[in-house]
């Protein structure tokens, strides 16, 4: 059951379940066209992307790039897993997009001239890699743009137990 604060978002937003968790919608599609090895696909794509806080979003990779765009106000927690046949298990986030207190550290979160930290608002997963996400301190929203277009047919779920 969502909290209020992600019900409402999903509702103004009109966002979906998505099979690996939260909620998302398609918001942008390039009429740019190229050949893939899965066959035609549009240049890029864009989605809206929704976890609750305390919500993950399950072990996935994408044949194409996703660029997160964090827009908050909770944080996300993303953990990379390689790029063999199954993740392998990093306890530790590989980057923290917003403000978290209990993630934000040098590798994850870029400091300000003052040293004070700044949100990483911005992180590539490179294609072909496993990744899952943690929404940290509140329910968090983000824009993931892959390149090429995004479909289901490139995309692959973990297996259970990982």
């Amino acid at each position: 059951m969502p909290s209020d604060e992600a019900a409402a978002l999903v509702a103004s937003l009109d966002l979906a379940p998505h099979p690996e968790g939260g909620w998302f919608r398609r918001t942008w599609t390039a009429p740019a066209r190229v050949m893939t090895a899965n066959g035609e696909r549009a240049t890029a794509s864009g989605i809206l992307f929704l976890l609750d806080d305390g919500q993950e979003a399950a072990w996935h990779k994408v044949i194409s790039d996703e660029l997160w765009l964090w827009h908050g106000p909770g944080a996300l927690e993303i953990h990379l897993g390689g790029d063999a046949d199954a993740p392998v298990e990093d306890p530790s986030p590989t980057v923290v997009q917003g403000n978290w207190a209990g993630g934000a550290d040098s590798s994850g979160t870029p400091a300000s001239t003052s040293g004070e930290a700044i949100p990483l608002v911005q992180f590539l997963v490179p294609a072909g890699t496993w990744q899952r996400t943690f929404a940290r301190g509140g329910v968090a929203l983000a824009t993931c743009i892959v390149s090429p277009e995004f479909s289901f047919e490139d995309w692959q779920l973990a297996q259970s137990g990982n």
